[in-house]
């Protein structure tokens, strides 16, 4: 249950009404924090409401792509959240416009504002020099944030799964229609996925002090899968056989360009998403050996894949969602 608002501490988050957002959102009300919520449709993001006492969390409208609406969003706050990102561009919200310049104003915006604190949510795998047009917008996002507000805390968490998540989820739907899965470059991309909730109790301890400001942590789950095992794992979840398709990175991005005219929430994956499976998505061993991890910021048993997702991966059983409790 969320506690009384606390009438001195604003808290502003840009993506509230997301996957990582609301979960964020949540946990902050909980927290007694006064909760302003920065989305472009405000008007269809009223499920937040309940997450908190009346009147303790409130949507306003704001798009990165416009200053004026940032810092309208950040007036008074005491904290400013950044945790808006795209997995694949759609009409203007391009990687660079969303991840890159809109990053920076938000921040530059927090800090004009007089926000002690600003937490900058990236990705495990961000970096300048890759191929992937994601991963380099997210690290040049991250040199924007900390440019513009250099106390500021990034937080880059590996594949992120939860209820809503677009992993799990997406390929149990496809499991639901299709005889086969791919298997994306023979499955040995290794990734550490980390539960939603552990993610937005990183934001909470950065809030509380525990983070080193100016600092990137990378946040990953207790266990670290390929990508064959998280869809082995998908398909008993789920209470599905499948075939699995094996493709090589090449033949992976030939059917990407193929498909490139879909519309992405029916394709696999895009061009971009396997050039990222092309390199593991852990965390790193410096993280690890410098304390700049969910153990760092005192989040020392984070939930793992199988304390979660099988219950929400239950709803794709061909027998019905509730087919366990019939004997």
């Amino acid at each position: 249950m969320a506690q009384a608002p606390n009438s001195s501490g604003l808290v502003t988050i840009f993506g509230g009404s997301g996957f990582v957002g609301r979960h964020t959102v949540r946990a902050l009300a909980r927290d007694g924090w006064r909760i302003r919520s920065a989305t472009r449709r405000p008007d269809l993001a009223g499920y937040l409401q309940p997450m908190g006492v009346v009147g303790q969390i409130h949507a306003v409208q704001a798009n990165l792509r416009y200053p004026q609406s940032v810092a309208e969003a950040v007036a008074g706050a005491e904290v400013v959240i950044n945790a808006v990102g795209v997995l694949a561009p759609t009409g203007r919200q391009s990687f660079e416009k969303i991840h890159d310049e809109g990053a920076r104003a938000v921040a530059k915006a927090a800090k004009a504002a007089g926000a002690r604190s600003f937490i900058h949510i990236s990705a495990i795998g961000a970096d300048a020099r890759s191929n992937s047009k994601y991963a380099r917008s997210k690290a040049e996002g991250e040199r924007a944030v900390l440019e513009e507000f250099p106390e500021a805390v990034i937080l880059r968490p590996s594949i992120v799964f939860g209820p809503e998540d677009e992993f799990f989820n997406r390929f149990a739907a496809m499991a639901r229609v299709s005889p086969f899965l791919p298997l994306i470059g023979g499955g040995q991309t290794k990734f550490q996925p980390v539960y939603v909730g552990d993610v937005a109790a990183a934001v909470k301890a950065s809030i509380d002090g525990k983070a080193t400001p100016g600092t990137i942590y990378e946040l990953g789950g207790p266990e670290i899968l390929t990508f064959r095992q998280l869809l082995d794992r998908t398909l008993a979840y789920a209470g599905r056989k499948r075939f699995y398709l094996p493709l090589p990175f090449w033949a992976a991005k030939l059917q990407a360009l193929l498909t490139s005219p879909f519309p992405n929430s029916i394709r696999p994956v895009t061009l971009d998403q396997i050039r990222l499976l092309q390199k593991d998505n852990v965390v790193s061993a410096k993280a690890i050996d410098d304390g700049r991890t969910l153990a760092g910021l005192g989040i020392s048993h984070p939930h793992s894949v199988a304390s979660i997702v099988p219950e929400y991966l239950e709803r794709f059983n061909p027998k019905g969602q509730y087919s366990s409790y019939r004997g």
